[in-house]
Formats: structure tokens, C-alpha cells, sequence
């Protein structure tokens, strides 16, 4: 059979195989109606009312985990309602919570067994769940709400199901996320079906947490232990299941103890359901900044397999009773490239090897069958490239796809990847550690972005692991919440905006009455931090140029208008939220606005002083002024975080930004501030921010297109409303713009910086204006380039394109290339704006 043979059946094989999957998908995921209602309707029951509450039957022999939720679910219902369930192994009483795993739990048997609950979708499948409101299931009982999982984790989801129905958010614990309280619980009749999820192993990655996670399990949650263990992770555990996950990539930085070192972590794991994973630095689990002893030059296959080798099967041993996912491959110890070989035919030859050794330990050690082992292969940093040399990943192992760290998937895979056995992933940042700038204090990737890449690189076939990189968990809970729902359930947003997205998050979170208001607060902030994160306020400076940032002054007057907006917005909202939601609308909402928002006065103000200190002093010291004052609010802000919120459960969870020196040369720059002598009132200095300063430059948005054939608009990514996609070759967009005067403005495209299908490195344009000449525009993405770090760093890729434009209108169509392309908008810019911060 010849390559294009194979690739063509592949393909049709993959696509047939994916239209019986969305088939069942559809038929599996999709809810019939709420839980419960506000009154009681016809065929429903009160399971709850004053002085009186249900027994949950679990079978005692049933999973450990749905013994675990049924416990989460009696505590949630005396949250709620004030009266206190019981878990029991029979029941006390005419209701019921009746809760059992499928061929785990007799009393579910007897009542699948008496047709009470039709089960045939269920039997064999995945994490999938029935809850059906049944009419005298058992003797002595009239009415039970029966949650039916097909395993042990789809009878836990259904159970947190439940909770949620009665409205106790995933983030209860972890955000203080407060539920209203009801006085009587009525269960809607009907049966309700969920599952299988649309991703088969659907996680996080708890990483970086020496400044947030660690400390604060240390000195404030686990005092008595020191570190992150079983008392930290039994609270992952249960958010993740909340969450409808089930795979966790521990964290693994010097500052913590490996998961491993205790075998207390990987037993809890065991229990609760949790599927343990490493990350692409850590084969085989082992965490190697902890657990190698040898010297680190050692920690080479080249020159010392044996001893890597039985490193890695002392893990195997010891770990192969539970239920894992094992990471194939090899990376230096600390997220650094393998060592050893030099030329890339050698590491193609040495990772072939190392992936074929790693198999046999698994299949000695785990499983005989190796192809029933649960295993993946990250290509991520370096490896891709070492992949793309020639790399045989074993047709059962699946592959991971990374994106470039910025919330950009760098390749995706291709209708042969995509149809192998163990079909293909993407691990997925919303913090990240690393070159050129960190992003490890606030979440501020937008879900439109994340929306975009993860649906597409489900729609290519990434559907059996998606992993999502959230630093400490805390600064991450709407994006974790937002990656996970989509994994679940692939067309839940698809379709949809980031502002319809986070008005339904918000009203989960805090109601019908904060809902909207809460949607459009978040977008603004996603909006305005996309353009520059907070912890990415730092430009390289140009030659002797004082003026550190790439925005002119009216840029910068108009960006601190528009935090000072959302700032004042957010502060009404929050005189009227409720005092029993105080503390998470701050977590969630209060805090990284005003903080984020306080990050950019203190930079921008800082610059002007320094800008105007020796032409302006009494301007540059009221922006001086403006600066110290914004610090004080950063540490205000902080000191509430860590040591008023929720009575300071949260002590030593929130760093103030830059946090300290480690790992300095990720982080951006201490802002030097003036000293106190040279202050003044930021009367002055805000005045001139408020006011109506007129755009520097003419800036066209894509989406004000005047004709359009084959691109669609994404809201919530880019300047304006959105930015403008082409899924495919050739598509055409055709903008106005107007041209004020002949001073020799040039049009310059800004283009979103993600990565075309496939192996495509280049984002490919062809622009014409006025009708003139084709000018093809190449738009090189290799990640660790300067283009590319400033590329990640806007958020947006700069090209300057065709002659001088005279006075008058002028038509600039762009034509797609190979592959995606995302145009954001059109600038038009002066002769020496053209060569300042463009990426060639």
C-alpha cells in the first residue's frame, strides 16, 4: 500500500469513526431539564423539607469514591437546607438517595433488574451516569432520586451532579463559592442521562506553586505535615471530580515533596478515582527533581540506561496497581532537553529506543498486554522537533499536543495522527513559567482563545487526554472551569461567546442578579489583558529611548481610561452583592480586576514619570504619585486576599507581584518608583487619563469588514469586538479605510499569533489594495524566536504591507493562506513606526 493510499483510508476511517462518536455523544451528554424544581410538579417528590431529610444508600462494597461523594453530598445538603443526611447502607425512611455503580451495588442490580431504570446506554460505557426520579424502587420506600454510574467515577460525577442540581458550585470550597439556601428540596420527575464525556482523560497540571500553592498548604492548611500531602491533595481530588475530571499531574517543583515520596498520596488517588499522570519532564511518574539522587550528569540514557532504567521500573513496581497514566519519552531533569545525543538523527534513535524500553518495564510490571496500559508521549519544547524528525510513537500510545505556552496549540494533528489506536491530546497552558515572561499571578487567558484552540483541536481528532497547566489552582478556577466543561462536553460552548459563557458561569456562581453585570466585568478584563497581561508589562527598550512600552501616550491615557471604568463598574457591582457571596465575588471577580488594573497605573505612571522628569516635573510627579499610590493598593489588595477573605483561610495563597527573586530571569522587572520626595497628588496626572485623547494612529477592526467570503468572527480575542478567523485557503476580507492626510502612512496588519494546521510553521496572507498587485505576506511562527516571543507577549503579530497611501478611501483585501489565520485589524502607521516592534 503506498503513503497516499494509507493516509486516504486513515482519513476516511477517522472520519467515520468520529460521526459514530458525535452519534452517541449526542445521544449521551445531553441533560433533559433541572434536577429540581421550585415547586413541586406533577411525578416529582420533596426529597428535603423542615425536619426531615434522606438516607443516600451506597453499597458498602462499591467503589471508595462513591462512598466519598455520598458523604460530600449529605454535607452539601445540610449546607443547603440546614438538615443534616445520613449515609447508610439501607434505608430509614419513605425517600431516598439511592447511589451504586452498575453490577457494583446490589440494590441498583435488584432495581435495574425490576425495570425501574432503563440502563441499556449505560452498561460499558465510560464515566456516564443516569439520575432518575423512581416510583417505589424498594420495599418500605415511595420515592428515590437513584444516581446510576456505568463505573466507579460516572457514579461519582452523578452524585456531584446532584449537588450541583441543589446549587452547590464545584468552587464551594475553593473559592467560597456560598450556595442560597433552601428550605425544601423537590426533585423534578423524569429520567436525566449524561456521558460519555467527550474527552476520555480530562485533567490539570498543579504547577509553579512555590509562590502560592506551597506556602500556603505549609503554613496554612497542613501546618503540621509542611508541605503539600494528603490533607492538600483530598481537597484537588474532590474539586476535581466536581469538576467532572479525573486525571492529575502533581506538582513537582524543588519546593515540594514528590507525590511519590509518600504512598499515602498515590493510595488516596486510588480512592478517590483520580487517574495520576507526570507531565512531559517526568516519565514514567517520577518526579526527577525529587526523586534522582545520582549525580544529575547521570541522569542520561546514552551513557547510563541501566541506571535510568531501573529508576523508572522501581516506579512501575510500585505503582502499577493503580490506575495511571504513563508518560513516555525522556526530557532532562528539571524541564530541560534530553541529554546525551548531539545530532538529531542520534535523538531520533536514542527516543525510540527509550520509548521501546520503557513499554517492556511497563509490560512487566503492569499489564502483559502493554497496549491496555494507559500511556501517552508529549512533544512539547524541543521534542516536537525531534518528533517531526522521524520518532515511532507506538500506534496505541496517544499523543499529546502542546500548545507554545501563550494558549497557542502548536501543531495539530493530522488525519493519520488522529486515527491511530491511541488517538491524540493537547496540553494545554493557563500558567506557565518560562521564556520570555512568566504568567503565574492572575488568570487572564481568555476562554474565547481557549474556546478556539481546544474545540479545534478536538474537531482534528485531540480527544482521548486533555491536560490544562493551572499554576495554583486559585487564580485559574473560571478557566479550569470553562477547559473542563468543554472536555466533558464538547458542544456545551461551542457556538457560543466568552460573554455567554461567563454570564452563565457567573449566574451558577452567584446568581440570576449578578449574572449579566459579573459577564461584563470579566469580558472587559479578559479583553483589556489579552492586549498585555499584568505580569507582561515589560518592553525591551529601543536604543536610548526612555520610553520602555510600544504605546504612545494617547495609547496609554486610553488604556488606563478603561481599567479606571471597569475599576469604578466593579466597585458599584460590588456594594450590592449579597454578604454571604462577599468573598468569593472578590476571589473571583473584585480582586483581579482591581489588581490587574492597579499593575497597569503603577507601570504606565512609573514610565511617564521617568518620561517627563526632567521636561515636565510637575506632570512627572503627579504621575509619580499615581504610581506609589497604585503600589499601595497592590499590597491592600493582597493583605485582603491573604488575611481578610474567608477569615484568612487563604493566608499565603496570593503573591504580590513581582513575587520575589526566584526564577528571575521569567519575571518582569521590579518597576523602580520615585522616591516620596518626589510625589505629588495624582489629580493631575489622572485628569489627562481621563480625558478624550484622540487614538495615535487609525485603527480599523477586522470585523468592520466591507465585504467578507469565508472568515468568521471570534468575539472575545483581539482588539474590538473580536478578530476575524479563515478556516481554509482562499477566503477574502475586504476593509475600508479612510486616509486623513499624506504623511506617508503605510497599512500594517495585526494578526492573531496562532499556528496553521498540520506541520505549517508559517502563517501565509495574500494582500491586495485598491485592486493593485498581490503582495504575499509569510509570517514565520518558530517558538524561542524574538518574533515569536513578542508575537505572544502582544498577543497579536505586526506586518506593514504595501506603498504610501494618499488622501481618501482605500480597499485592503486579505486572502488566506495555507492553514488558520486570524486578522485582528488594520493599522495605519507612520514611516518610522514601520520597523519599531514588527514580527518578521
Amino acid at each position: 500500500m503506498n503513503r497516499s493510499t494509507s493516509i486516504w483510508r486513515g482519513a476516511l476511517a477517522l472520519v467515520l469513526c468520529l460521526a459514530a462518536a458525535q452519534a452517541v455523544q449526542a445521544q449521551g451528554r445531553r441533560e433533559t431539564g433541572a434536577l429540581f424544581t421550585d415547586s413541586l410538579a406533577r411525578g416529582g417528590f420533596v426529597l428535603v423539607e423542615a425536619g426531615r431529610a434522606p438516607t443516600i444508600i451506597v453499597d458498602p462494597a462499591d467503589a471508595a469514591v462513591v462512598r466519598h461523594a455520598a458523604d460530600d453530598l449529605a454535607d452539601d445538603i445540610k449546607t443547603v437546607t440546614g438538615q443534616q443526611a445520613t449515609v447508610a447502607a439501607a434505608p430509614a425512611g419513605k425517600t431516598a438517595i439511592l447511589v451504586g455503580t452498575l453490577g457494583h451495588s446490589r440494590l441498583i442490580d435488584r432495581i435495574v433488574a425490576a425495570r425501574k431504570v432503563d440502563v441499556s446506554r449505560l452498561s460499558g460505557a465510560w464515566e456516564s451516569f443516569v439520575i432518575a426520579s423512581v416510583d417505589r424502587p424498594l420495599p418500605g420506600v415511595d420515592k428515590a432520586l437513584v444516581v446510576i454510574g456505568s463505573d466507579r467515577r460516572g457514579t461519582a460525577f452523578g452524585v456531584y451532579e446532584v449537588a450541583q442540581g441543589i446549587g452547590v458550585s464545584p468552587w464551594a470550597w475553593w473559592a467560597d463559592v456560598t450556595p442560597k439556601h433552601r428550605v425544601t428540596l423537590f426533585v423534578a420527575p423524569g429520567v436525566h442521562r449524561f456521558g460519555p464525556p467527550s474527552v476520555r482523560y480530562r485533567g490539570v497540571f498543579v504547577n509553579d506553586e512555590d509562590w502560592g500553592l506551597y506556602p500556603w498548604a505549609v503554613k496554612t492548611f497542613d501546618p503540621e505535615r509542611g508541605d503539600i500531602g494528603p490533607k492538600t491533595y483530598r481537597r484537588i481530588f474532590t474539586l476535581l471530580l466536581r469538576l467532572k475530571a479525573n486525571t492529575l499531574w502533581p506538582a513537582m517543583h524543588h519546593t515540594t515533596a514528590p507525590f511519590n515520596s509518600d504512598p499515602a498520596n498515590a493510595k488516596l488517588a486510588e480512592e478517590y478515582g483520580i487517574v495520576m499522570g507526570s507531565s512531559h519532564a517526568e516519565a514514567m511518574l517520577r518526579n526527577n527533581v525529587g526523586e534522582w539522587k545520582a549525580a544529575p550528569e547521570t541522569f542520561n540514557y546514552a551513557t547510563n540506561p541501566e541506571g535510568v532504567k531501573a529508576y523508572w521500573e522501581e516506579r512501575a513496581k510500585l505503582n502499577g496497581q493503580y490506575e495511571s497514566l504513563w508518560t513516555l519519552g525522556m526530557r532532562g531533569i528539571h524541564d530541560t532537553g534530553m541529554v546525551g545525543p548531539k545530532t538529531m538523527q542520534d535523538k531520533v534513535a536514542l527516543l525510540d529506543k527509550i520509548i521501546a524500553d520503557q513499554r517492556e518495564l511497563l509490560a512487566r510490571n503492569v499489564s502483559p498486554d502493554v497496549t491496555k496500559v494507559p500511556q501517552i508521549f508529549v512533544p512539547y519544547k524541543e521534542v516536537l522537533e525531534i518528533y517531526r524528525a522521524g520518532v515511532k510513537v507506538p500506534d496505541d500510545v496517544t499523543i499529546v499536543w502542546p500548545d507554545d505556552n501563550f494558549g497557542y496549540i502548536r501543531q495539530f494533528p493530522s488525519a493519520e495522527e488522529a486515527g491511530r489506536k491511541g488517538g491524540a491530546g493537547v496540553y494545554y497552558h493557563l500558567s506557565y513559567l518560562g521564556y520570555p515572561l512568566a504568567y503565574l499571578w492572575l488568570g487572564t487567558t481568555p476562554p474565547a482563545l481557549v474556546q478556539e484552540e481546544m474545540i479545534h483541536a478536538w474537531d482534528k481528532g485531540a480527544r482521548n487526554v486533555w491536560i490544562a497547566n493551572v499554576g495554583d489552582i486559585k487564580p485559574a478556577e473560571i478557566g479550569a472551569s470553562h477547559f473542563l466543561e468543554m472536555a466533558w462536553d464538547i458542544d456545551r460552548w461551542r457556538g457560543k461567546t466568552q460573554h455567554q459563557f461567563l454570564e452563565d458561569w457567573s449566574g451558577r456562581a452567584f446568581g440570576p442578579a449578578l449574572a449579566g453585570k459579573t459577564a461584563d466585568l470579566m469580558d472587559a478584563y479578559y479583553r483589556l489583558n489579552f492586549e498585555r497581561r499584568p505580569e507582561h508589562l515589560e518592553w525591551q527598550p529601543q536604543a536610548e529611548n526612555r520610553h520602555l512600552s510600544s504605546y504612545t501616550p494617547d495609547e496609554v491615557n486610553d488604556r488606563l481610561r478603561a481599567f479606571r471604568k471597569l475599576v469604578a463598574e466593579t466597585k458599584a457591582t460590588a456594594a450590592s452583592v449579597p454578604p454571604e457571596q462577599a468573598d468569593a465575588w472578590f476571589e473571583l471577580v473584585e480582586f483581579p480586576i482591581r489588581i490587574s488594573a492597579a499593575a497597569n497605573m503603577r507601570f504606565f505612571a512609573a514610565e511617564r514619570y521617568n518620561e517627563l522628569v526632567d521636561s515636565d516635573q510637575a506632570m512627572a510627579r503627579s504621575a509619580g504619585g499615581a504610581a506609589v499610590e497604585a503600589q499601595a493598593e497592590i499590597t491592600a489588595l493582597t493583605d485582603r486576599f491573604n488575611n481578610q477573605v474567608a477569615g484568612g483561610k487563604w493566608r499565603w495563597l496570593m503573591p504580590e507581584e513581582p513575587a520575589d527573586s526566584q526564577w528571575r530571569i521569567y519575571r518582569a522587572r521590579p518597576i523602580p518608583m520615585p522616591s516620596a520626595g518626589l510625589t505629588a497628588d495624582p489629580a493631575r496626572f489622572l485628569a489627562v487619563v481621563d480625558g478624550n485623547a484622540p487614538a495615535a494612529s487609525p485603527v480599523f477592526e477586522a470585523e468592520a469588514f466591507a465585504a467578507n467570503t469565508g472568515w468568521r468572527l471570534v468575539e472575545g480575542v483581539g482588539r474590538g469586538r473580536g478578530v476575524m478567523m479563515a478556516d481554509e485557503p482562499g477566503a477574502a476580507l475586504t476593509l475600508a479605510v479612510d486616509v486623513a492626510g499624506s504623511d506617508g502612512r503605510r497599512a500594517q496588519l495585526g494578526v492573531l499569533p496562532i499556528f496553521p494546521d498540520g506541520q505549517a510553521q508559517d502563517i501565509e496572507l495574500d494582500v491586495s489594495i485598491d485592486g493593485g498587485a498581490v503582495e504575499h505576506v509569510r509570517l514565520p511562527r518558530k517558538v524561542g524566536s524574538p518574533a515569536w516571543a513578542e508575537g505572544v507577549l502582544d498577543n497579536l503579530l505586526k506586518i506593514t504591507v504595501g506603498p504610501s497611501l494618499s488622501p481618501g478611501r482605500h480597499k485592503i483585501t486579505v486572502t488566506s493562506g495555507a492553514g488558520r489565520v486570524g486578522l485582528d485589524r488594520v493599522r495605519l502607521v507612520l514611516p518610522e513606526q514601520v520597523a519599531v516592534h514588527e514580527n518578521h
